[in-house]
């Protein structure tokens, strides 16, 4: 099976919203309220929304792909208020989970930060999603909690960071 990966734009947003909608209801309802999922998606993955981080470039998405289509994707960018790049977004289908995809997606986010020339790389997690021990192994470390309110809700995270190495 052929996987690869490469640079995704607006023309895009139809697919990386297929991948948000079927992630995020079996990722998130352990942890969140229906309610909360439903706001959360319609509010960050909104056409608009997209379209604009996108457009602006606050974010550079990647997406994933294989013999089947979008897998997974990922979004990162740089910080306005110190020279550390942010993991926004790591998403790949549940049913694809463990064949490598999630960790092929962050390896491309790291070397795009390297060639950067920037050595840290922030992510925030919810601190109950099974996804923290995959950050965990990936070389990420719990740096802070953090709890940012959206909307109505509250995203109780970890901020997780890795080092990144030249």
């Amino acid at each position: 099976m052929s996987v690869s990966i490469r640079n995704a734009d607006t023309a895009d947003i139809p697919a990386i919203r297929v991948l948000a909608e079927d992630t995020w209801w079996p990722t998130y309802t352990p942890l969140l309220e229906h309610d909360q999922v439903r706001y959360m998606l319609d509010l960050i993955y909104s056409v608009e929304a997209l379209t604009t981080v996108m457009t602006q470039g606050t974010q550079q998405f990647i997406l994933l792909s294989d013999d089947q289509g979008p897998q997974g994707f990922a979004a990162y960018g740089a910080r306005t208020d110190e020279p550390v790049y942010k993991l926004h977004k790591l998403y790949v289908r549940p049913g694809n989970q463990g064949k490598g995809y999630g960790r092929m997606l962050l390896h491309e986010v790291v070397q795009r930060v390297k060639d950067q020339g920037i050595t840290t790389l922030d992510l925030n997690v919810n601190r109950y999603n099974p996804a923290k021990s995959f950050y965990e192994k990936a070389g990420f470390s719990i740096l802070r909690e953090e709890d940012i309110a959206i909307g109505p809700y509250w995203m109780n995270d970890y901020v997780m960071r890795r080092i990144v190495t030249p």
